[in-house]
């Protein structure tokens, strides 16, 4: 049955309840009032319920396209043939996450391993947590970054976004075999990655992420990809 059909007939069977309590009822008004409070109580948990599982399948459903689509932009599909979506699982790792579980997506084609796409967080920057999809192929070299959430200042932080800018963009193509590891930071720090005008906190935090990112990476790569896939909570891809 459809979510308002159910409700409709709902309402109805409520207004036969209704009329039947005040006219056995009426002459008790105060018990009335307590026992029609109550089921007003109880109508509008059970609505709240039936919209919620009505609505859910639809929200799971727009919200795996969404994660599919920000992991297109940055890894072509064609590059890969398994289902990204189910080939999962979460990480406890602090350098990546002080406070929450990682996840990684894991693309193979084939069977192979083809990049592994994780959503790390750099606590540091200026207002806040900047949340990040870092997408790295299976031999060390950067897919493509984005910033997938953030609170950083219009106009001086945002940049990092980029539908404000393509400094997200130069990491791709990158590794550590292009770029020494000791150049990994903004130029004001002597690295090779600019700052924005009037903001370095922001850049510098993305850019040590993305590093700690590649580190971790390097350092678990065969792990990652042989660790069985297991059911996680939908992660939410937020628009910053």
């Amino acid at each position: 049955m459809k979510p308002l059909r159910l409700i409709l007939d709902v309402l109805r069977r409520v207004e036969g309840m209704i009329v039947l309590l005040r006219s056995r009822l009426s002459p008790y008004p105060i018990v009335l009032a307590a026992v029609m409070l109550g089921l007003f109580s109880l109508i509008a948990f059970g609505l709240v319920s039936v919209l919620h599982h009505g609505t859910e399948g639809r929200i799971v459903s727009n919200h795996r396209a969404s994660v599919l689509h920000k992991l297109q932009e940055i890894l072509p599909p064609n590059r890969y043939d398994n289902d990204i979506l189910s080939d999962v699982m979460d990480i406890d790792e602090p350098s990546l996450d002080a406070r929450h579980p990682v996840t990684v997506y894991r693309t193979r084609k084939q069977g192979q391993p083809v990049a592994a796409v994780l959503l790390p967080t750099a606590p540091d920057g200026y207002s806040g947590d900047i949340r990040l999809m870092v997408a790295i192929y299976s031999n060390g070299e950067l897919a493509g970054v984005r910033v997938i959430s953030h609170k950083e200042t219009p106009g001086l932080g945002d940049p990092v976004d980029e539908r404000k800018s393509d400094w997200i963009r130069a990491f791709s193509g990158l590794s550590f075999e292009k770029l020494e590891a000791a150049l990994w930071r903004v130029k004001k720090d002597g690295g090779a990655f600019d700052q924005f005008t009037g903001a370095t906190v922001t850049p510098r935090a993305v850019v040590k992420q993305i590093k700690n990112t590649l580190d971790y990476f390097s350092a678990n790569k065969d792990k990652l990809f042989q660790l069985p896939a297991e059911p996680i909570e939908d992660t939410v891809i937020d628009s910053p």
